[in-house]
């Protein structure tokens, strides 16, 4: 059994191939820090570059061949980031004033409540989102219907066997 999976070289890469967790994120290790930063969510490809050039990081280099030491400075920069403040995505943040950048989860998290607020003080967005209803000025005529209006309409007969 050992020599044929030896001899077949698409099951040996698929062993070869691993899973690195970094950001709570698991990220493929054949793919390059550059590609695989941007599969987090709160990392566009331009603060993965950003990560890879402040940190000293090659991009092309394969996200599988990263030590734990520079998978822990990236958890810890990210946690942290000393970015200019047009590449953070909270910048004023309601509460402390300050630029922040919110990654994975906690992005998540922090949307949730933005909603929520809006919602809670029946902003017309609040209404929008709260509706199911386009909140950026959108029409309405044609589309963005939902499933309530199913019912309308002529209905087809159920196909007997």
């Amino acid at each position: 059994m050992e020599q044929k999976l030896n001899q077949n070289p698409k099951l040996v890469k698929k062993e070869e191939q691993k899973l690195i967790r970094i950001l709570s994120k698991d990220i493929e290790g054949n793919l390059s820090v550059y590609v695989g930063l941007t599969k987090i969510k709160g990392i566009s490809w331009s603060i993965s570059n950003a990560i890879c050039k402040v940190l000293g990081i090659n991009k092309s280099k394969k996200v599988g061949e990263l030590t734990k030491e520079e998978i822990d400075k990236i958890n810890a920069f990210s946690e942290n980031p000393n970015l200019p403040p047009y590449l953070v995505n909270r910048r004023n943040d309601r509460e402390t004033g300050k630029n922040k950048h919110l990654v994975g989860s906690h992005l998540e998290l922090q949307g949730d409540l933005d909603l929520g607020r809006l919602k809670k003080i029946k902003s017309y967005k609040g209404v929008r989102h709260s509706l199911g209803l386009p909140v950026r000025g959108q029409r309405t005529r044609s589309h963005f219907r939902k499933n309530r209006r199913k019912g309308a309409g002529i209905k087809k007969k159920g196909v007997k066997a």
